[in-house]
């Protein structure tokens, strides 16, 4: 499996229903139970945050290998995260 990491911040109600959309998807996988996604909180690690900040407006933006997959936008539905979450584990197979 390929490197997954997320950009994501604190208190973001997007990057809940991204936790929650990957929570669901690794339920329902038992293969993706061990899938280790790197957490990068934009505010309280702005060093880590620093190497992607020309690639990413909103978070959620999740990476896989640097290359960007998925980054959440203004009005996102749950139906919507999840399903590019799901393109997300799929990228990085």
């Amino acid at each position: 499996m390929k490197k997954i990491t997320m950009l994501r911040m604190q208190g973001c109600p997007y990057c809940a229903q991204a936790d929650r959309a990957i929570h669901e998807i690794k339920s329902k996988s038992p293969l993706l139970d061990d899938v280790q996604i790197e957490m990068i909180d934009t505010r309280l690690q702005p060093t880590q945050a620093a190497k992607y900040e020309d690639k990413y407006y909103y978070v959620p933006t999740i990476f896989v290998d640097d290359e960007k997959i998925y980054e959440a936008h203004p009005g996102e539905s749950y139906g919507e995260c999840l399903m590019h979450v799901r393109q997300v584990f799929s990228a990085a197979e």
